[in-house]
């Protein structure tokens, strides 16, 4: 199963707009890495104030982004594995460090790579580069509650 597209991602994701930070997914290594896509367009309503007339995405919302592909690449990983996921919480950010500002009419390409599992909460480096030049990184922490189902 693929998550070339954004009807895939919202399988896994419960985000909706204007909170889904993934567009699609381009590469996917089970338990190991994902690089995802998120579309920067000007028509998003965080820019109308931040800033009207210097529109700059909120750092907490590419944050949110790296959060989110840790989340696609922990669900999809559990469901090839024939395990069910249930909800995902981000629990930890740490060496968050931001390089530059993203702007409409960039292209996130995000990164999410395992480091480690222990029990229902899952580790990460995470990062985000437009045109190959690094935006953010940071270690990502989140939990997993157990599925319902």
């Amino acid at each position: 199963m693929s998550l070339d597209d954004v009807r895939r991602v919202m399988e896994f994701l419960p985000h909706r707009y204007p909170f889904l930070m993934i567009d699609r997914v381009v590469e996917y290594e089970a338990g190991e890495r994902l690089l995802a896509v998120k579309n920067v367009t000007y028509n998003e309503p965080q820019f109308t104030g931040h800033f009207p007339h210097n529109p700059i995405m909120p750092g907490v919302l590419v944050i949110e982004a790296l959060a989110q592909a840790t989340g696609l690449l922990s669900m999809k990983t559990l469901t090839d594995r024939g395990e069910d996921f249930g909800e995902y919480y981000l629990v930890g950010i740490d060496k968050a460090r931001f390089k530059r500002s993203v702007v409409p009419g960039d292209q996130l390409m995000i990164e999410a790579v395992f480091k480690k599992n222990k029990r229902n909460i899952w580790s990460f480096s995470a990062s985000a580069t437009v045109d190959g030049e690094l935006v953010v990184s940071a270690e990502i922490m989140c939990a997993s509650k157990e599925s319902t189902k």
